[in-house]
């Protein structure tokens, strides 16, 4: 759908406008004294089935951030394709009420927990759909877009990524979108950004900031993980930090990456943001992730699609055995509770500390 027509339709989608659920009759109601499970930034693509939903609910996951477009695209291109994705995700929702809640505040969660249903945030890893305008801001909140990466892997008009070799500062124009952003209750996200960039926006923003998907460098060394100093300074900013699942930004190890491994980014993550700014951002599907070679073919054309080197090559594979499962945040908690952590501190890591950053910025 190109940006004329989506526009003159956006008023049909605008949270608040759209008709009221199916009726739930039938469906069992979420048990409230459950624990609380949001992925900060994961997958739910609309070809997926509804019995696959149905289990990623029944493991007890509540919502979902996920991620529309792609964020590797510039220009007028962007914005299309931004549109194109909201439309697409709109009327997924729409077409499966009885699975899904699009929510645009924190209230979404409490009322999908009660009625069994995957609250969906929406989010754009990039700010370019924006272009040079910071009006486009608020359009995009209005069709119920509530969070913004500042930049993916290269540069833009905001900053840069964390593959460029500058290593440069925000723009002025970066500023500006981050005192938009922060006085219309929009989270800025900062994850894939350069350091330089990540530092200036950790001082600038007012507001408690997402660094929605990464993992610990100290752990091991990924040009997308973050040191020490950052997640120190996110800690102080009041921000999260999801720990995401992709097997080599994790581990070296390839197929026998483990639970283990996973849990030691948590535990230095936890150890130097501290426990109340570490949550979960799976950065992947929900679904069984089959291991053959035409997976690993679909992979490469996903990379190869997001990825300014396309004749880089994948380290298959990208998921962690335990995790390959709709129930793997089931396994994340055994694992931290097997793993010594207490379950007033599993609560704030597997949804509390997403659900309080949502809270304070989103509202």
């Amino acid at each position: 759908m190109k940006r004329r027509n989506f526009i003159k339709s956006a008023s049909l989608i605008i949270p608040g406008i759209a008709m009221g659920a199916r009726n739930l009759t039938g469906k069992t109601q979420q048990d409230s004294k459950r624990p609380l499970i949001i992925d900060g930034m994961g997958e739910i693509h609309p070809h997926y089935p509804m019995e696959l939903i149905a289990e990623i609910l029944d493991s007890g996951t509540n919502a979902i951030t996920v991620t529309l477009g792609n964020p590797a695209l510039h220009g007028p291109e962007s914005f299309d394709d931004a549109l194109e994705s909201l439309s697409v995700f709109e009327h997924h929702i729409d077409s499966h009420r009885d699975y899904f809640l699009k929510a645009t505040r924190v209230s979404d969660i409490d009322k999908a927990r009660k009625e069994r249903r995957l609250a969906i945030f929406y989010m754009f890893q990039n700010t370019t759909p924006i272009g040079d305008d910071l009006d486009r801001l608020d359009f995009f909140y209005r069709l119920g877009v509530r969070c913004f990466q500042l930049t993916y892997n290269t540069r833009n008009l905001v900053g840069e990524g964390c593959m460029e070799p500058a290593n440069a500062s925000l723009s002025i124009f970066g500023y500006k979108v981050i005192e938009k952003m922060n006085s219309m209750g929009m989270l800025v996200d900062l994850s894939h950004a350069c350091p330089a960039t990540m530092s200036d926006a950790l001082k600038h923003s007012k507001d408690p900031v997402v660094i929605s998907h990464s993992a610990c460098l100290a752990v091991h060394k990924h040009h997308r993980n973050i040191s020490d100093d950052y997640l120190k300074a996110l800690g102080k900013n009041g921000g999260v930090i999801g720990i995401y699942q992709i097997n080599p930004y994790i581990s070296p190890k390839g197929y026998t990456t483990s639970l283990g491994d996973y849990i030691r980014h948590i535990d230095h993550a936890v150890n130097k943001a501290g426990v109340d700014h570490v949550g979960i951002g799976s950065d992947r599907e929900h679904r069984i992730i089959p291991d053959t070679a035409e997976e690993k073919r679909k992979l490469e054309l996903e990379m190869a699609a997001l990825h300014p080197d396309k004749s880089r090559k994948i380290n298959w594979p990208f998921f962690i055995k335990e995790f390959n499962t709709p129930r793997r945040m089931e396994v994340i908690w055994d694992g931290l509770i097997k793993h010594g952590h207490k379950s007033r501190e599993v609560e704030k890591i597997m949804g509390k500390n997403f659900y309080r950053l949502y809270k304070d910025v989103i509202g």
